[in-house]
């Protein structure tokens, strides 16, 4: 992707969006292998529909919350950082939904010498309801500055970039 530079972002502008398309059984199936989750709700329609009176089975929260981390990451570029993230699941996201993730820039503030980004991440629907929504602050290089150290390590100054409240 390149290096992103805390002067090319602008509040107000998206930054990121991903497009995972419509989640099958088999998409959900092989997550839930990956993270080793057997509850039913996540590969059984029937246990899900009949015994829990879900809808249908369920997309993961977990799958959920790496999407929004992948989002944020690669809307970093190479030489960012996720510092924090913070979401809330809204509502249940199930088989044939097709999920959409997207980040706005709500605040950028310059400490000791790097971009301190706060954004605003979502995970939408086909029908562009909200399933999923929260906070991330990520740390980008200033365009004639250091690099964002890696590890990064917070410092007390950081204290200064606060997650907002309300999603």
């Amino acid at each position: 992707m390149g290096t992103v530079y805390f002067e090319d972002l602008a509040v107000g502008e998206r930054i990121g969006s991903l497009d995972k398309g419509r989640m099958t059984t088999a998409h959900i199936m092989r997550w839930s292998a990956a993270v080793e989750n057997w509850h039913r709700i996540h590969y059984d329609w029937r246990f899900a529909t009949e015994h829990d009176k879900l809808p249908d089975v369920l997309i993961n929260g977990s799958w959920k919350q790496h999407v929004l981390v992948q989002l944020v990451k690669d809307s970093l570029g190479d030489g960012g950082w996720l510092w924090k993230i913070r979401f809330r699941y809204k509502r249940m996201d199930i088989a044939g939904d097709s999920i959409r993730a997207g980040a706005e820039v709500l605040e950028r503030q310059e400490i000791d010498g790097l971009g301190f980004v706060t954004v605003r991440v979502a995970l939408t629907n086909q029908n562009d309801e909200i399933s999923t929504a929260g906070f991330a602050i990520g740390v980008v290089p200033l365009r004639d500055g250091p690099p964002v150290p890696y590890p990064f390590v917070a410092r007390p100054a950081y204290d200064a970039v606060r997650m907002p409240e309300d999603d």
